[in-house]
């Protein structure tokens, strides 16, 4: 992707990631879901999940899988409002910058 990525829109993608999973998801399944919006690496990401765990919009929990400690993220109340103001800022942008592109005012 030519377009840089603020470290804003990869949270917000990274909440709207984690919410479609009621009761979370893990690391790599995170980034393999972002991929599919971001050329993102595992490096990338896992601080932003600390982060945004630290900043109360992410809990985490371990789970056994496999013989082996999974880690799972799972949104908070915070985590959920904050992805609201994401999407609804997101919609504006959006439909500002395809304004420009197509030449409509």
């Amino acid at each position: 992707m030519v377009f840089n990525t603020g470290a804003s829109l990869l949270d917000a993608i990274v909440l709207a990631v984690i919410s479609r999973e009621r009761e979370g998801t893990y690391g790599y399944r995170i980034t393999q879901q972002v991929r599919q919006a971001l050329e993102v690496s595992e490096s990338t990401l896992y601080p932003v999940l600390r982060r945004l765990q630290k900043d109360g919009c992410l809990m985490a929990y371990d789970m056994e899988y496999g013989g082996r400690n999974r880690r799972y993220y799972k949104l908070t109340d915070r985590g959920a409002a904050q992805l609201q103001m994401y999407r609804g800022e997101w919609i504006g942008y959006s439909t500002k910058i395809t304004k420009l592109f197509e030449g409509r005012e």
